[in-house]
């Protein structure tokens, strides 16, 4: 018995730190948010004397905040929906061929590519995206798809080993061919994967700054992250303006969680236990 309260108060300890670090930056970031720079010259941490909500409507003017956000959402939605239905039919293939010596080898390709640092494809892909005149957001949608291949992959084959084959033999016998096999028995049977990738793939590319920064060069395209370039001048910073910024932009990701909080996890859940 003493073991075991002695374990559980140890995971309550690290789970206690690690909410304070994630909640701490979140506090941080709301207190310099409604200050103006003469408060926050004298108190980072505590709380405002008087709340300037005129900070969040400044941000959005500057950023121009409704256009970009329409961008990060065009540019997410569209990276998410692709890289779920190609990436599960690429590891479809894989997973039911393992005995072909290609794709065994196409396997162990994905593999190791996890491993492949992103700085060191990045600026040759960016060159090659813009020699195809593809430097916007549909080349920025391409790299997301492309890029995320390999970890996706991985994840899938893992996940469609846990699929009895016995359901595509008993749909075979019936008369469906793969690709009705495909979309009608086992997608719908990946849905905690599905999930699971889209997850990973959303928060990436609606928070990413680095690929945006080095593939978008017109600035009616910029996605949220982006434009939080606004705030930072040669030689000072404002950030109350930029700290609102950076809270306007998590606010839809929050506002997702918050209403699909159930299904999120409950899928992930599954996911994570095949």
């Amino acid at each position: 018995m003493f073991g075991r309260t002695k374990t559980n108060w140890v995971a309550m300890i690290f789970l206690s730190i690690g909410s304070l670090c994630i909640l701490f930056p979140i506090y941080m970031a709301i207190m310099v948010s409604l200050k103006n720079p003469q408060e926050l010259a004298q108190s980072v941490l505590g709380f405002p004397t008087q709340i300037h909500w005129g900070n969040f409507q400044q941000a959005m003017a500057v950023t121009h905040y409704f256009h970009t956000f329409l961008n990060s959402l065009f540019i997410t939605f569209f990276a998410v929906v692709l890289t779920v239905l190609t990436h599960s039919m690429v590891a479809y293939a894989i997973a039911r061929n393992m005995q072909k010596r290609f794709f065994r080898y196409l396997y162990n390709y994905f593999f190791a590519a996890m491993f492949v640092p992103f700085p060191i494809l990045m600026l040759p892909l960016v060159r090659q995206m813009s020699h195809l005149g593809l430097a916007d957001r549909v080349g920025l949608i391409i790299l997301y798809i492309i890029y995320g291949i390999s970890q996706n992959v991985f994840l899938y084959v893992g996940y469609l080993k846990s699929v009895p084959l016995e359901l595509e033999e008993a749909a075979l016998v019936d008369g469906a061919n793969r690709w009705r096999i495909f979309w009608s028995v086992v997608f719908p049977l990946m849905a905690p994967m599905n999930a699971t990738v889209a997850i990973l793939t959303g928060l990436w590319a609606w928070n990413d700054f680095l690929l945006p920064l080095v593939m978008l060069s017109n600035p009616n395209q910029y996605t949220l992250p982006l434009v939080q370039y606004a705030f930072q001048s040669q030689y000072s910073t404002n950030y109350s303006l930029a700290f609102a910024s950076y809270l306007l932009a998590l606010l839809p990701m929050v506002i997702v969680y918050i209403f699909c909080q159930k299904w999120i996890v409950n899928n992930v859940t599954k996911g994570a236990i095949k």
